[in-house]
């Protein structure tokens, strides 16, 4: 639990639940994980693969495609404009006009293996994060980014903000909303 500490805002004093990560898997120890799962194929060559997946779907984001995995959602892109935007058209140029591009994460929502925040919270089990203190400390510590990178006040974890699919172009975060991007 945290309490919202933000002066003037409406639900100041207010306490929300705060989302803590126990911890945080590389590519190898989520290779070993998949591999133990009654797979046929060995850490190594699970790795392999994902290390492929990886570089791979940077290689299609940045040729403006759009990465379904069925059954898990969709990967995509959205661009950041600046404040003010450009002059003309003629006058845009991205590396003065453009403040970021960033990689979007859509849930799978069809209707059996509906992941989005709605079904996903339900499939959650939630426990007092104080009762994992000592666990989480240690984390936090030994991996620099904290529970998810994002310090802000936020209380929730939806991916991009976004369930139409058309793009976000800012994400920002409101203490008490829920928004969290993956950027």
């Amino acid at each position: 639990m945290k309490q919202n500490k933000v002066k003037n805002s409406k639900v100041n004093g207010k306490w929300f639940a705060h989302q803590k990560t126990i911890e945080t898997l590389n590519t190898r120890k989520l290779a070993n994980h998949i591999s133990e799962h009654g797979s046929i194929y060995t850490p190594d060559v699970v790795f392999g693969v994902l290390e492929k997946f990886r570089s791979c779907l940077v290689e299609m984001l940045l040729e403006s495609k759009r990465v379904k995995i069925d059954g898990l959602g969709i990967f995509f892109t959205t661009l950041e404009n600046t404040e003010g935007g450009a002059e003309s058209k003629d006058k845009f140029l991205p590396q003065k006009n453009l403040k970021g591009l960033h990689i979007r994460f859509l849930p799978d929502s069809s209707t059996e293996t509906d992941i989005s925040s709605r079904e996903f919270i339900k499939k959650a089990e939630f426990v007092n994060a104080e009762t994992f203190a000592g666990t989480l400390d240690d984390e936090q510590s030994s991996s620099g980014s904290g529970s998810s990178g994002n310090q802000s006040s936020n209380t929730g974890g939806n991916t991009g903000g976004n369930t139409g699919g058309g793009g976000n172009t800012g994400g920002g975060n409101q203490p008490g909303s829920g928004g969290s991007d993956m950027n």
